[in-house]
């Protein structure tokens, strides 16, 4: 017997006997039950063709994921990706709001790179990475290692500043979203730089970065790898501007001496002893 027969039948059996139990006929009449089986064919009929619509979505490739724009060349250039960068309106909202973009600044064939999340107003107004209070500590932290700012690499997640509310100041952290938009343009810098060590500098650069969503306690201090490029995350400049005890420095320093060994680079006796009670 078809599903939906029995299924009449059964109701039909019901009412009759509601119909010796109350001595009375139902309200319902067969008319009014063939209806209603009527009703629901079409109504499975229609589920059954979404279901189908569905399934066929499902067995279509997945969107790709977001890439840069084809390079005029054949490969990227350190010059061509910097010109598609300047231009580029991804992220609308932040395109609209920015001064210009802050693609990143120094040796293109660096062995050491750094990391930032994002750029504040200072960065926003002069087009380059760190040049804020932050960015001058780095820039120390940078000629005590034993380097120039020129001779290493210093870029961010993002290269717009993330807006801000109209009337209110400051800097605001980036929106994961925002960091995943703008990450392929850092991936090719990384990709033709091709640094021997990264430095993500902060949480947020090294969940842009790495995906990493750990706190800064169990990450500073550990090798971690960006596609086979050893990476460690330390505080961001910023923090030792809020934080500045002698400890807080000193654990950011010890950072940059692992970064050192990894480098093969010397270390004197005075470089060791920075921030470390006399």
């Amino acid at each position: 017997m078809d599903p939906f027969d029995k299924a009449l039948h059964l109701t039909r059996e019901a009412f009759l006997s509601i119909q010796e139990g109350l001595g009375k006929k139902p309200d319902a009449s067969l008319q009014a039950l063939e209806k209603l089986k009527s009703m629901t064919r079409r109504r499975i009929s229609s589920l059954a063709r979404q279901q189908q619509q569905l399934l066929s979505v499902s067995d279509q490739p997945p969107a790709p994921h977001l890439k840069l724009p084809d390079s005029p060349l054949e490969q990227w250039t350190m010059d061509s990706l910097r010109k598609a960068a300047l231009v580029c309106v991804k992220c609308s909202h932040l395109a609209a709001s920015r001064t210009q973009v802050v693609f990143g600044v120094g040796n293109p064939k660096a062995e050491l790179m750094f990391v930032g999340e994002a750029p504040g107003a200072d960065e926003d107004a002069q087009g380059e990475p760190f040049v804020g209070r932050a960015g001058q500590l780095l820039t120390r932290i940078i000629e005590t290692m034993g380097f120039t700012r020129d001779s290493v690499y210093i870029g961010n997640v993002l290269k717009c500043r993330p807006d801000m509310p109209p009337g209110s100041s400051g800097n605001r952290k980036p929106r994961s979203e925002e960091m995943a938009t703008c990450l392929p343009w850092l991936r090719e810098q990384i990709r033709l730089i091709r640094p021997r060590v990264l430095v993500a500098l902060g949480a947020t650069a090294a969940e842009g970065l790495l995906g990493e969503t750990r706190p800064m306690r169990e990450l500073r201090g550990t090798w971690l790898e960006y596609e086979k490029t050893p990476t460690l995350v330390t505080y961001h400049p910023a923090y030792l501007l809020r934080n500045q005890s002698l400890q807080e420095k000193r654990k950011v320093w010890e950072d940059m001496l692992l970064v050192l060994e990894k480098l093969g680079r010397p270390i004197s006796k005075k470089q060791r002893r920075y921030f470390l009670p006399t």
